[in-house]
């Protein structure tokens, strides 16, 4: 095993994490090179597809369930990779991803948070931020946006408005891609060089690069004041794309073990609806149809056997002393609560715009 510390305690934000002491090219509680990650996190795809499409499925039946991965870091941090390769293992219909740039007109003349309750994923769904409602808390203040006074109230709100998703019953992953300023540069010099990369640079980088130092304190402020028990931040060191990636696929697969999706129960009898297929099918052909399926049902059989044993090998080297039975008795509850609630409120208590 290469994790020696679980992801999600390893990479988690505590109330002493100090950004400006994070070796950005290190891989904390990895212990495996580049090879063995990228091996890992293939390994990892196939259960996260499996999850999500359980997920995806219990949704159409009743279930409220759904993640929320946000993915925070500045120009070159690598947060399209992550959509590309990490999203990219599971099936697109079961993914909602929503981008968050400069406000336009219609969103300035809202409170600041409409725009982003509007892009919450729907029960069974996976939804990705690409950058979020933290811009509020970190542009809005580097560039003099909005008065200190209204970013500084910006931070208790966020964390309301995250309890109120939570609770609906949607999992938050907050991620924080943090590459080193030498990184970035090298980065933003292949854009410029490369004639494939150029549509990816613009000028305006430069003048985010240059308030460096800003952008780290405003940084170190979002992790100290909103990574919350249920809302926490990772951060991950990005210089190595291929951990961050990793680190990613492991904290989004731990997610969906937890919540333990199960495939929904039919609403109808397997064996009238049998009875009614077989009466269309010509006689001659029916037992061949029959024996065909159930070489199928055989084959489904050992995969479903195969993604237990996945499931129980990811889970019991991701959740480090964390006992997964206690884990699904508590999801389980949680799951009831929310399907109680009914539909989300995803904090749509009215708000005065700021």
């Amino acid at each position: 095993m290469t994790w020696t510390t679980p992801p999600h305690y390893a990479l988690r934000a505590g109330s002493d994490f100090d950004l400006s002491a994070l070796d950005r090219s290190s891989t904390p509680g990895f212990t495996g090179a580049k090879a063995e990650g990228v091996s890992l996190m293939k390994e990892r795809g196939e259960l996260l597809s499996d999850l999500q499409e359980r997920l995806f499925a219990s949704a159409k039946h009743g279930s409220s369930r759904s993640v929320l991965l946000v993915i925070q870091g500045l120009d070159t941090a690598g947060k399209g990779g992550i959509v590309r390769h990490v999203m990219g293992m599971v099936d697109p219909q079961g993914v909602s991803l929503a981008y968050f740039g400069v406000p336009t007109e219609e969103e300035l003349s809202h409170h600041y948070l409409w725009r982003v309750e509007k892009k919450l994923p729907q029960p069974g769904k996976i939804g990705v931020f690409d950058r979020s409602h933290y811009e509020d808390v970190l542009v809005a203040r580097v560039d003099e946006l909005v008065e200190e006074e209204v970013w500084r109230g910006r931070y208790d709100e966020i964390n309301r408005f995250e309890r109120d998703i939570v609770d609906s019953g949607t999992t938050i992953i907050k991620v924080a891609l943090m590459c080193s300023k030498e990184e970035q540069a090298g980065r933003i010099l292949e854009r410029i060089e490369r004639p494939d990369k150029r549509w990816k640079h613009s000028p305006g980088d430069l003048e985010t690069r240059s308030k460096w130092d800003a952008f780290q304190a405003a940084y170190q402020d979002v992790f100290r004041l909103t990574s919350t028990d249920h809302a926490p931040w990772f951060v991950i060191p990005a210089d190595k794309k291929w951990f961050a990636r990793l680190a990613v696929t492991e904290l989004l697969t731990q997610a969906l073990i937890d919540i333990d999706p199960q495939w929904p129960t039919p609403r109808w009898h397997v064996d009238v609806q049998r009875r009614k297929l077989l009466a269309t099918v010509d006689p001659d052909h029916a037992e061949e149809l029959l024996a065909a399926v159930s070489k199928q049902l055989e084959d489904a059989q050992a995969e479903h056997g195969d993604f237990l044993a996945r499931k129980e090998s990811a889970d019991a080297s991701l959740a480090g002393v964390t006992s997964p039975g206690k884990k699904k008795k508590k999801t389980k509850k949680k799951s009831a609560k929310s399907k109680k609630s009914g539909k989300k409120k995803s904090g749509k208590k009215k708000r005065e715009k700021t």
